[in-house]
């Protein structure tokens, strides 16, 4: 007994002395990254102080950026519907060539694209109704949390129905004959994509949506449609301190969640506060405005160089999966900040079928920004890749070319980004592989399966998997690296 409260007692005055130690040692000068922090008897002096207060917004800023990204990916595809295509709520923008998609985050070029938007603060209740056919898309959140998907994925599995979208906290409906989903925030994001090889029956597919407010069931009116008609506009987020406006500007509307209370805590100390004015003082303007700059250095970072656990697809290669952020964003024990931030820097949007985990429907999203070597993807060199055999899809497969600084599809005087298992014309080999050629020639020799870069252009590439089938989950199948052609 004495000898265990000795032991007890020396451990006890071992962790005091420790405790001395350190709290002498923050009584004298400090030096750290930002600077020699001097100290007046323990306390920071005024210039300190300042300095502190300086760092702590900073930080806090930054980290701000990585998490407001799907939210501020949402407000700016919403502008764009807004301003550059006139395109009022309610309304259906189609996107259907590479010039209409040159301002999204990661678009597929294969694909008819169909968007709305909705705000069920001002509008009520979203009625969505889904016709039969080649479709898959779905609602999100400002969060690109999918609400439900619709079409092929979706609970009516292809078969066409109506589905009523309810606000957050409201009463419950009774509504016989739809698919009644809740969503957590006011504003909503609706999409869908136009799967058939036949680009006529795709759009007419797409064109037979309707949405309406519930309250106008009775007397729904027409849908509009609103081709982009190659407009230019642009939705990625920017590096300055209109990222703080824009973010400012989509949570307005919207309750705080539980979940965010110490973000918004965070977004006070910064001058974002709820039903208050974003009026940034001098000091916080210089402030935000390198927060953002190192917050899309941060984001860039995540996104292409991915240190989470689980993000290599076919063992000893590049390739990494894009979407690892699950539908509600929550892991085991923690909520995806670095997963959701990497995926939503590059893309927009999830659904059940973007998740890349149902047999037959839905999507894979497969990228790499690295060759064979593990060096950056060069606009400059020439690259070759093979695509195996037998590739492990329903539907088809494709890979699109994205400038990693927009993370828009790559602009080209050869006006094509892509190239897909449907491209008209595709060379394949005896045994079915296909040769594919990536630079800013094409090598000689090489076959018309070329996608032209640009010098002075870093760039990376999703591949895709439309139907993916079993041997692509039993990794039967694999994709190897780029091989940089010398």
């Amino acid at each position: 007994m004495t000898c265990s409260l000795r032991i007890g007692l020396s451990a006890s005055l071992a962790v005091s002395a420790a405790l001395s130690i350190g709290s002498a040692a923050l009584a004298q000068p400090v030096s750290t990254r930002m600077g020699t922090l001097q100290l007046e008897n323990g306390y920071p002096s005024k210039e300190a102080v300042e300095k502190l207060y300086d760092e702590m917004d900073y930080q806090r800023a930054s980290q701000i950026f990585l998490w407001g990204l799907p939210a501020v990916g949402f407000h700016n595809l919403h502008q764009a519907h807004l301003k550059n295509f006139g395109a009022k709520d309610g309304e259906v923008v189609l996107y259907q060539s590479l010039k209409d998609k040159a301002g999204m985050l990661t678009p597929n070029l294969t694909t008819l694209y169909a968007f709305s938007f909705w705000n069920m603060a001002e509008k009520g209740p979203l009625v969505v109704e889904v016709p039969p056919g080649a479709i898959a898309g779905g609602v999100n959140d400002i969060w690109q949390r999918p609400i439900t998907d619709m079409g092929q994925t979706g609970p009516d599995k292809g078969m066409g129905a109506k589905y009523l979208i309810l606000p957050p906290g409201g009463p419950e409906v009774k509504a016989p004959g739809y698919i009644v989903v809740r969503s957590p925030s006011n504003q909503l994001w609706w999409g869908t994509r136009g799967l058939s090889a036949d680009r006529a029956e795709a759009e007419a597919t797409v064109r037979k949506h309707r949405l309406y407010a519930w309250a106008d069931r009775a007397k729904p009116g027409v849908t509009n449609y609103v081709p982009v008609g190659g407009r230019e506009w642009a939705s990625w987020q920017p590096s300055d301190i209109s990222y703080y406006q824009q973010l400012k500007d989509v949570l307005e509307p919207e309750p705080p969640e539980a979940r965010d209370g110490y973000f918004y805590a965070m977004l006070r100390s910064i001058g974002i506060e709820k039903g208050k004015p974003f009026a940034p003082t001098d000091r916080q303007k210089k402030i935000l405005g390198e927060a953002a700059v190192t917050g899309e250095l941060m984001a860039r970072t995540n996104a292409f160089e991915k240190r989470f656990p689980g993000s290599t697809v076919f063992a000893g290669t590049q390739w990494e999966y894009s979407n690892m952020v699950e539908l509600d964003q929550q892991a085991k024990g923690y909520s995806q900040l670095d997963e959701r931030a990497s995926w939503f820097y590059e893309a927009i949007g999830n659904t059940l079928g973007m998740q890349g985990r149902t047999v037959g429907f839905g999507q894979v999203y497969l990228e790499t920004a690295k060759d064979g070597a593990g060096a950056w993807l060069d606009g400059a060199k020439r690259y070759k890749l093979r695509v195996p055999p037998d590739a492990p899809v329903k539907q088809f497969w494709s890979f699109t070319l994205y400038d990693n600084l927009t993370r828009a599809p790559l602009q080209t005087p050869q006006g094509a980004a892509d190239i897909s298992s449907r491209k008209e014309g595709l060379v394949k080999n005896a045994d079915g592989s296909v040769d594919l050629y990536f630079g800013p020639t094409k090598p000689a020799g090489a076959s018309d399966n070329f996608v032209q870069t640009v010098p002075g252009k870093g760039w990376f590439t999703y591949f895709r998997l439309y139907g993916p089938t079993e041997p692509y989950f039993k990794k039967q199948w694999g994709l190897p690296d780029l091989v940089e052609i010398k």
